[in-house]
This record gives C-alpha cells, sequence and structure tokens, in this order.
C-alpha cells in the first residue's frame, strides 16, 4: 500500500492518503485509493477504478466511480497517453491527459485535460531523483508546475494554488 501525507494551501489540513493496486489480468489492475482528513476525522475521498495500460503505446486508460464528500458519488473516465521528446538518453516527455466526472444521471459535473512536459531525472545527486513537470489546464486555462524529488512533489498553478505530498 502507498501511503502519503498531503498539505494543500487550499484546505488549510493535513491529509493522510492511501492507495493500493490490485493486480486483476496482464496490464489491467484495480486501483482504491482514499483520504482521510484529519482536521475533522472523516474521510474527504474514495476512489475505485480500473486501469488498463497499454505500454506498447504508452498509454492508460481508467474507469471508475468517486465519492467527494462535496459531490456525492460520481462515476469518472481517464486517460493519459505519453509520447517520448528525446532519443539520447534524457527521459523527456510530452503527456497528454483528461479526466471527466458524471453525476448519477450522467451528466457532466468536471472535465480535466492537460499537455505537459515532464523530465526525470535518475540519480540528479547520489540517491536522489527528480521529476519536473511544467504543464497547462486547457479547461480552466491554467499554467502549472511540479518538482519531484524522491519522496517530496510540489505542486503549483497559476492560479495561486499550491499542495505539497510527502510519500511514506
Amino acid at each position: 500500500m502507498e501511503t502519503s501525507l498531503r498539505y494543500g494551501g487550499d484546505s488549510k489540513a493535513l491529509r493522510i492518503h492511501a492507495k493500493e493496486k490490485l493486480p486483476i489480468a496482464f496490464n489491467t489492475l484495480l486501483q482504491v485509493h482514499g483520504e482521510l482528513d484529519t482536521r475533522n476525522g472523516a474521510p474527504s475521498y474514495f476512489c475505485a477504478m480500473l486501469r488498463r495500460f497499454s505500454h506498447d503505446i504508452s498509454a492508460s486508460l481508467g474507469i471508475g466511480v468517486h465519492y467527494d464528500r462535496h459531490e456525492k458519488l460520481q462515476f469518472s473516465i481517464r486517460c493519459k497517453k505519453a509520447f517520448p521528446v528525446t532519443s539520447n538518453g534524457l527521459d523527456i516527455k510530452f503527456n497528454v491527459k483528461g479526466r471527466c466526472h458524471v453525476d448519477k444521471e450522467f451528466k457532466e459535473t468536471k472535465s480535466i485535460g492537460a499537455a505537459e512536459f515532464s523530465w526525470s531525472i535518475l540519480n540528479f545527486q547520489k540517491d536522489q531523483d527528480v521529476r519536473l513537470k511544467v504543464g497547462y489546464e486547457v479547461f480552466d486555462k491554467v499554467p502549472y508546475l511540479q518538482i519531484r524529488e524522491n519522496n517530496w512533489t510540489f505542486n503549483a498553478d497559476m492560479n495561486g494554488k499550491w499542495n505539497v505530498r510527502f510519500d511514506l
């Protein structure tokens, strides 16, 4: 099980996040994850999703259910496709990804689409891996960035939203 501590500037509360990936078939898994809000001691989020990976074309597709204490039960679909940018040993990729949530009546509640460049630097320093992402969220029209160093991740966008995560 993967666990992390998360804190965002908009919530002002530490959240405990847990994720488990259960293999179902070749290139298919059931991913279950959720969060506990430490401010009120209640679960704030839960998701169960079937995810299918196609490594030969660097793509993934996921379909599942999503429960949020504010938006209640929703269905979601997500996809991601990666395109290698360099062939000289640098791990730079151009990623296109999208996600759509619909309610019980199958009315769209939120869509997210993004295009981003990702640069993974293994052994940036001894025993230190770094990943940099710079992207643009299409529906909200907001540029964003992510800096990841081993267990630490910092996300920020041009609207002033930010969060930090520590993987345990």
